[in-house]
């Protein structure tokens, strides 16, 4: 009975650490193949310990130039995205005007569509647009698809700002730019924050719209997707390694923050 009643008091404890774990399993097993030293093509099987690929990461053709156009499409789509998406989540919570629940209801389209829909649309776009497809179409093509998640993000957060703390703002003379830079923006800013980063995550991740609208542009997903076809470096698992500690790190670098400002506060 012992047993039976610490598994009910921690059952929840169990099931998330379970699941953590099932979600870190593909990265721990990245990490320890990015150290093997394969005998063929395939970095499938383990067969000896190497640090050659971390010496080399840039060693394959063609894989860290294709690393650099995905980080580039990421952070440019990124920025498109917060600023569109942060203007527009204002702009659909602070105002009322004409089809604005048609509006609300368009920009969850892009997050429930099948992304080979999307793809399609856009590829018959740029093409009867005479658009050349490359840098620019994947550009446009990623800040379309990751404008909804931004919107989402940062309307959730200005929809539970208290308008009373700009109220006081105004009270105490604060002209309009004022309460907006010293009130409203760091209030909103955890949620554009959060908005920021998922689109960076979904367009360097990003393969099928990407595929659809790339022409003779190849990016990081789809160098690796085309490795696969050939033989897969341990180059790639040294990529992905890293991205993965860099995305710990920056996580954990955001909770110390926060958490010293949380005890400045108190």
């Amino acid at each position: 009975m012992t047993v039976v009643n610490w598994l009910k008091r921690n059952l929840v404890v169990i099931a998330g650490l379970l699941t953590l774990a099932y979600l870190l399993l593909p990265n721990v097993v990245v990490t320890i193949f990015s150290f093997n030293k394969p005998k063929g093509r395939f970095n499938y099987a383990w067969q000896e310990f190497s640090t050659d690929a971390w010496k080399d990461p840039c060693g394959v053709s063609g894989l860290c130039d294709s690393l650099a156009i995905s980080l580039q499409i990421a952070f440019w789509a990124t920025l498109g995205a917060t600023l569109l998406g942060t203007l527009i989540a204002f702009a659909l919570v602070r105002y009322r005007f004409r089809a604005r629940g048609a509006i609300n209801s368009l920009i969850f389209l892009p997050m429930a569509m099948p992304e080979v829909v999307m793809a399609a649309s856009l590829l018959t776009l740029f093409l009867n647009m005479g658009a050349q497809l490359g840098f620019w179409t994947i550009l446009i093509a990623h800040i379309m698809f990751c404008l909804s998640f931004v919107v989402v993000a940062v309307k959730a957060r200005v929809m539970s700002m208290d308008p009373r703390l700009e109220q006081a703002a105004q009270d105490l003379y604060a002209g309009p730019f004022q309460t907006f830079v010293r009130v409203t923006l760091p209030i909103a800013a955890p949620g554009i924050a959060a908005g920021a980063l998922l689109a960076f995550a979904l367009s360097f991740d990003d393969f099928i719209i990407t595929n659809f609208n790339a022409g003779s542009t190849v990016t990081f997903p789809m160098f690796v997707w085309g490795s696969a076809q050939r033989g897969t470096p341990v180059q790639i698992n040294v990529i992905g390694t890293a991205m993965f500690v860099v995305a710990v790190l920056f996580v954990l670098t955001s909770m110390i923050i926060s958490n010293r400002r949380n005890k400045q506060k108190a």
